[in-house]
């Protein structure tokens, strides 16, 4: 693996990054800027822009006219294009579906636990021989980060939910009955596809992630029906994208500064490393 590209970056810094979809293509206006990395292209150009008075990159999770379904998101490229352009903190705005009553549709939840059941995705850097890095991630997302978001939301005067476990399946079909049953009976809340490998990720890049998961819909072992749409996600979601944004604004002004300590930022601490991050 060649690390030729983050050295060639020259252009505008920034130190928050989102990564999100439709509906938060028009938070603000900036730069388009291409970052190729070593793990190929990330999904889109960046946009790099001020929000909140900050400098802010935004990236389209799956691309502008979403032509990337979650199991074929090039995470890596994602995540590392953001490290490049000095993204230190990330903000990762996610439709899910409840996994519980008490989270019924337009609910935000800022998860503090995930679950993985995703396969066949390159959920690391460090797979190669001689390249071993192990990270710490008991508690997968950054605990600074959550607490900004929690606050925003309820700024905005939004239901949020402060945690709960997020578990991650591959899609992109949604669950049988029977699967929404056995992830409801584990304790956990909310099901997505796109929170996972990105939050290891960024751990691994010792970045800080913080997701914000909209509920579109109830899972299939709740619901009575036919179970969850497509159409019914998009229309949901589309109602609440508004909400959605004024909490990612809110935040944005309000994260700690890029020098402030966090546990986030020491995954890396005592490894050696195969290669020189951005």
């Amino acid at each position: 693996m060649t690390t030729t590209a983050q050295r060639s970056y020259d252009g505008p810094p920034a130190a928050i990054g989102i990564i999100g979809g439709s509906g938060l293509y028009e938070m603000f206006d900036g730069e388009p800027v291409d970052v190729p990395t070593p793990w190929g292209a990330p999904s889109d150009p960046l946009t790099i822009g001020e929000l909140s008075g900050r400098s802010v990159a935004f990236l389209p999770r799956h691309g502008r006219d979403h032509r990337f379904p979650p199991h074929r998101v090039n995470y890596r490229a994602n995540l590392w294009a953001l490290r490049v352009v000095g993204v230190r903190q990330v903000l990762a705005p996610c439709a899910v579906g409840s996994l519980r009553a008490d989270h019924g549709p337009g609910t935000v939840v800022v998860p503090d636990q995930l679950v993985d059941r995703t396969s066949g995705r390159d959920h690391t850097f460090y797979g190669e021989p001689g390249a071993v890095v192990h990270v710490a991630f008991a508690d997968p997302y950054c605990s600074h980060g959550r607490r900004v978001a929690v606050e925003a939301g309820r700024r905005c005067e939004l239901p949020v939910v402060d945690g709960g476990t997020l578990v991650v399946v591959n899609g992109p079909r949604f669950s049988s009955r029977a699967e929404s049953t056995w992830h409801q009976s584990q304790g956990w809340s909310v099901i997505g596809m796109t929170g996972m490998p990105e939050a290891a990720l960024a751990r691994e890049l010792a970045m800080c992630l913080t997701a914000v998961a909209l509920v579109t819909d109830v899972d299939a072992g709740l619901e009575q029906g036919q179970g969850v749409t497509h159409q019914e996600v998009l229309r949901v979601f589309a109602a609440n994208i508004s909400g959605v944004r004024d909490l990612l604004v809110e935040a944005v002004g309000s994260l700690p500064s890029q020098d402030t300590d966090c546990e986030c930022r020491h995954a890396l601490d005592g490894q050696k490393l195969p290669f020189r991050l951005p």
